[in-house]
């Protein structure tokens, strides 16, 4: 079969693993970036200073489960702000979060390794 446009732009390709954390108390889903949401994370790794573009990796695992945690409808559970109060929370979830989301979102050391710039 060959694709169409409205096939395309149909289908529902968005993966969600769920996920337990017992450290909140109960479950989440975690689920791959759209492309334009993918692409607005992506910009959150780099800032230019004095004319050159540097790594901003501050609060990076924070920012990624942000974009990522959805819940059963497929709707982010956080707004962008709110990556700041989520940095505060334990790191080992965090981490496990964001090992999920890079998993799901094909998002390994290389490509971090390239976004840094590196």
């Amino acid at each position: 079969m060959f694709l169409t446009r409205d096939l395309i732009l149909s289908a529902d390709d968005t993966k969600r693993e769920k996920v337990s954390v017992p450290e909140w108390g109960g479950d989440l889903f975690v689920s791959t970036m759209s492309g334009t949401a993918r692409d607005a994370w992506e910009q959150t790794l780099v800032t230019r200073r004095n004319g050159k573009t540097e790594p901003n990796l501050e609060n990076m695992r924070a920012r990624l489960v942000v974009a990522c945690v959805v819940d059963e409808k497929g709707e982010r559970l956080f707004k962008d702000e709110d990556a700041l109060a989520l940095g505060k929370k334990s790191s080992k979830v965090l981490e496990k979060l964001a090992k999920v989301a890079q998993r799901l979102n094909g998002i390994g050391d290389v490509e971090l390794e390239e976004l840094e710039g590196n």
